[in-house]
């Protein structure tokens, strides 16, 4: 049983999504880089973390990885992330190029206490602007239940894996890899229908101007759409050699909300670090009738999902929640969401008190006036509907309410405010 001073005892799940420095072709390093990491997020308790794409061998080195001395590498490298894993709380999915029956793979491989879970390939390969992965790689749109041998490890190996995480703490999640999120339909958005709750994105993705924004306009989104969490993973500092540029921008988003993204640029390893919450996720799925409509409209299709189930066993101690926490939850910290926020608010009372005040022909309005905050908003918006309505605000009929509690000032304040806005007071 885990701590009641443990987020994952209230439906929450740390995840990070990883930024490590990366070596050119050369997966002792970037074996030895993604340890480092593991270490720090064995010790900060994550459950989930996810690398960047191609992370054991790096990404951009083109034709090198055709080159059977750098493949065979990558594997005895995956051997060692596998064996390391078996004293490492983290469940956790890196990015590898593997060979399976005579094609090479862009892959993930999630990995947790020993043991390869699963293997998925990418299935879009950009083949525009600065990119051209089919040169060297192949589509996993077709690999469904299918199983793959990792220097001595066999797996399942397909687009249709989901991964169930059995305990103390329960949890499902789902991995697709960079270009598939650019997609009209992305493989997640069917993940999330047949239940997965966390959606991971192995990325590497170069930087030009404006991708930062579009990247977490792209995540935002489909984590709204899918009623999720997306945690996004990206390639920096060390990647790579050729004429592009890469950020290391990585994120973590919930339903809409970034709630964690690392530093940009940055010429050190970096972490998203996040406590996603379940329950949040599975009220708003509950709530909402037609994800379950979709779900029902689409169950059958494919892919239909094979769930690979872990064990995982929530950390008994305490541990400090890692998530922004709003002062005041329902007013904005950012100025330009806040203005747009107080815009709105005001204008939808406006617009319902017009709409029925036209519905219905009345022409006047009856308000108690008490000169506190409530009643200050409420003969505002009146003014305001008499304005649209093309009616004079004389027609808004306040009265001062005085009672225990109304003292000299408050009073006053409720005549000064009758005569700024014109109404008639009484």
């Amino acid at each position: 049983m885990a701590s009641f001073f443990s987020p994952y005892s209230h439906e929450f799940v740390r995840v990070a999504a990883c930024v490590p420095h990366v070596a050119v072709a050369d997966p002792r390093q970037n074996a030895d880089n993604v340890l480092e990491l593991l270490a720090s997020g064995d010790s900060a308790r994550i459950a989930l973390m996810v690398f960047p794409e191609l992370g054991i061998s790096a990404y951009a080195i083109d034709d090198l990885l055709l080159q059977d001395a750098v493949l065979d590498e990558v594997e005895r490298q995956l051997d060692r992330l596998i064996t390391a894993s078996c004293d490492l709380f983290p469940v956790f999915a890196v990015g590898a190029p593997l060979r399976h029956r005579g094609r090479l793979y862009n892959c993930g491989l999630v990995i947790h206490r020993g043991r390869l879970l699963g293997v998925i390939p990418k299935v879009y390969l950009p083949n525009y602007r600065e990119f051209y992965e089919r040169r060297q790689l192949t589509s996993g749109e077709d690999v469904i239940g299918q199983s793959i041998e990792i220097a001595g490890h066999r797996a399942p190996f397909g687009r249709d894996l989901l991964f169930a995480a059995q305990g103390n703490s329960t949890y499902t999640y789902h991995v697709e890899i960079c270009e598939d999120l650019w997609v009209p339909h992305p493989p997640s958005t069917d993940a999330a229908l047949a239940g997965a709750e966390i959606l991971l994105n192995l990325s590497a993705s170069n930087i030009t101007i404006g991708k930062a924004e579009m990247r977490r306009l792209l995540c935002a989104s489909q984590s709204s759409r899918c009623i999720a969490a997306y945690a996004y993973s990206a390639a920096g500092a060390g990647e790579s050699t050729t004429d592009l540029a890469w950020d290391g921008q990585a994120g973590i988003f919930e339903l809409s909300d970034l709630l964690a993204e690392t530093e940009r640029f940055s010429p050190d390893p970096e972490m998203a670090i996040a406590d996603v919450d379940l329950g949040r996720i599975r009220q708003e799925r509950m709530r909402t009738n037609t994800f379950g409509d979709n779900a029902r409209a689409l169950a059958g299709k494919p892919p239909e999902f094979r769930t690979i189930a872990f064990d995982f066993a929530a950390p008994d101690e305490r541990l400090d929640l890692r998530r922004p926490l709003e002062r005041f939850p329902y007013v904005p910290a950012d100025p330009a969401m806040l203005r747009e926020n107080c815009y709105e608010a005001y204008n939808i009372q406006v617009q319902g008190l017009a709409q029925r005040l036209k519905a219905t022909g009345l022409k006047k309005l009856v308000i108690g006036v008490s000169g506190g905050l409530d009643s200050t908003q409420a003969l505002i918006v009146s003014a305001r509907a008499m304005d649209r309505l093309g009616m004079p605000r004389s027609n808004v009929l306040a009265y001062t309410l005085p009672g225990f509690a109304t003292s000299k000032t408050t009073k006053a304040n409720a005549w000064r405010l009758m005569r700024a806005l014109g109404v008639t007071g009484a």
